[in-house]
């Protein structure tokens, strides 16, 4: 017994690497308020690792948008297409989910573009809508400096594309090219945006407070409304004071900035990732790599005797096969009940688990995500210090923060303890960011080209 005791112990002692205390915390404030200054500088820009993108996104939804408008949301192996029809205090939504094979992720840009177009008329024709001119809104969630509303250059693939042809070209273009190439549908693509621009745009339809927009999923980034005059890159139409900035947040840490917190396992994780080096801060926190960490830990405090009897298994000692939702559902269980981790190391082949070795996979899922929480609610505080506005609510999505069952405490409690005393938050669920937010700037979009 005696040496069960000393295991947990060991474990936990392991795990602190994982720990940030306050002082850390503030200390990563500190260096990523100075990227975000040096992302919105216009002679630092160039250099900077936080971009602080303009969007040229500078009207929020006020819940006067009418009419019927498609989105188009593309962030991962799935993209969604949806039609939005948005009256009196009410909107409907009919949406439909479609797969990326994998050929055609790794393949070149034009059939990407053509895969999209194709289903994009599928989609129409299937919701009686293919005679009509639609306007549209386009998620695309990936890196991208935007030179407006409609113009976006892709920086770098993540998230594990790699079509060819597409990085430095405005996406914009390559998808009304691919329209074009088709001929028999009608879209006017009316803005292109990214799921954390989206996410906020969703959230503000239902709470004028919302100003900055966040997600924690398979990548975690975050954007915020920023004072047009602190926008030294912005160039579109003066005389309105605020702008929607997207900070590629992900990127902190590439040069370094995060060392000093970083353990043996992020390193590992970084190395062996289709992008080594970059998306420093996002592989600490975000659901494509969370499980992974997991894996790795445990693999090591396995091959140290500490866990299973040092007795792993083919799938523990498999890079990718600790998939990240097993650590939502391990830390789903109550305390002293483990069925839910029981369930998941039998479907990893470690039927040999005691008890004990279940309190210590537990506890190096609760130290991962805890410091995920941690690292995504200094940003957030960060973020509202900038902006010093005294009630500011926070649009959220994203898997992770959606499925993992203390994620939203965790930030609650930590973004309290690290923002400016008198500043009050909210985090908010966004209902469908990526969706419904595309189609509302793509409304608001039709909404002030009425006006002007």
């Amino acid at each position: 017994m005696n040496n069960v005791l000393n295991y947990l112990l060991n474990i936990r002692e392991e795990c602190e690497v994982f720990h940030l205390s306050d002082k850390q915390l503030r200390e990563i404030m500190s260096r990523l308020h100075n990227d975000l200054l040096k992302g919105l500088g216009k002679d630092s820009h160039a250099n900077a690792i936080v971009k602080c993108w303009i969007t040229y996104i500078q009207d929020l939804p006020n819940g006067k948008e009418r009419g019927k408008f498609l989105a188009l949301d593309l962030g991962g192996t799935n993209f969604r297409v949806l039609i939005i029809n948005l009256g009196d205090n009410h909107f409907d939504m009919q949406s439909k989910i479609y797969a990326i094979p994998n050929h055609i992720m790794t393949g070149t840009g034009i059939a990407l573009f053509d895969h999209i177009a194709e289903c994009l008329a599928n989609f129409m024709k299937e919701h009686n809508v293919y005679e009509e001119r639609l306007a549209l809104g386009f998620t695309f969630s990936f890196p991208l400096k935007q030179l407006g509303l409609t113009k976006g250059i892709l920086q770098r693939w993540t998230k594990g594309f790699s079509c060819s042809g597409v990085v430095g070209e405005d996406v914009v273009q390559g998808l009304k090219d691919a329209i074009a190439r088709r001929g028999d549908v009608q879209i006017d693509i009316c803005a292109i945006l990214n799921d954390t621009t989206g996410t906020l745009m969703s959230c503000a339809w239902k709470n004028h407070n919302c100003k900055i927009g966040l997600i924690v999923g398979t990548g975690s980034n975050a954007c915020y409304v920023e004072k047009t005059e602190n926008c030294e890159l912005f160039d579109g139409e003066p005389g309105k004071p605020e702008l929607l900035i997207n900070t590629e947040w992900g990127a902190f840490g590439d040069d370094g900035a995060l060392d000093f917190v970083r353990t043996e396992f992020d390193r590992d994780v970084d190395e062996n990732s289709i992008n080594p080096g970059k998306q420093i801060q996002e592989k600490m926190i975000s659901g494509m790599y969370m499980g992974e960490l997991v894996r790795l830990a445990l693999v090591k405090f396995t091959r140290m005797g500490l866990l299973f009897g040092g007795r792993g298994s083919d799938l523990l000692f498999q890079r990718g096969k600790f998939y990240t939702k097993y650590v939502s559902e391990i830390e789903s269980d109550k305390p002293g009940d483990y069925t839910s981790c029981m369930e998941v190391l039998e479907e990893l082949g470690l039927e040999h688990a005691s008890e004990s070795d279940m309190a210590g996979v537990r506890h190096v899922c609760e130290s991962v995500s805890r410091r995920a929480a941690h690292l995504v609610s200094s940003g957030i505080a960060t973020l509202l210090n900038k902006m010093s506005e005294p009630r500011v609510t926070v649009g959220i999505d994203g898997s992770v923060y959606r499925f993992h069952p203390h994620f939203h405490t965790l930030m609650c409690d930590k973004i309290a303890t690290l923002v400016r005393p008198g500043l009050q938050f909210d985090l908010m669920l966004s209902e469908d960011g990526s969706g419904r937010g595309a189609a509302l700037v793509a409304a608001v979009a039709c909404r002030e080209r009425e006006m002007a």
